[in-house]
């Protein structure tokens, strides 16, 4: 698994996250919704935690897969939040919530933007030799 799939799969989840939020908000007077959230940091960490049991060094791709496969990166997932209730009308979205998450993902995404641009400056140098 390198950095820049890493990265990019991060960059996915915000996005995700994004849109995600951006619904809440727009159905926060909505009758009967439900808010929605996007997992991926913790799925991710187990994921990394699991990669620190033994995998085999496959030399041929018929030899079987002995341990976890490395390099695929799980994907967020969108869980919907049905065990509250903060309006009469049975919708549960905290605007407060929902707008400091909004926030707080924007500037996750562009710190991992700011991320992906410094890898691929430093493959840049590797490659021609000047930065």
């Amino acid at each position: 698994m390198n950095n820049i799939n890493l990265l990019q799969s991060a960059l996915d989840a915000s996005s995700l996250r994004q849109q995600v939020v951006s619904n809440n908000i727009a159905n926060a007077e909505t009758p009967g919704y439900k808010s929605k959230q996007v997992v991926f940091e913790d799925v991710l960490k187990q994921h990394l935690a699991d990669q620190m049991n033994f995998t085999g060094k496959r030399t041929d791709p018929h030899h079987l897969v002995i341990g976890n496969s490395p390099g695929v990166i799980p994907a967020p997932q969108t869980i919907e939040d049905t065990g509250t209730v903060i309006q009469n009308n049975g919708n549960n979205v905290d605007i407060d919530k929902e707008m400091t998450l909004m926030g707080k993902n924007a500037l996750w995404y562009d710190t991992l933007s700011q991320q992906v641009n410094s890898e691929f400056q430093q493959l840049s140098i590797a490659i021609t030799g000047r930065s």
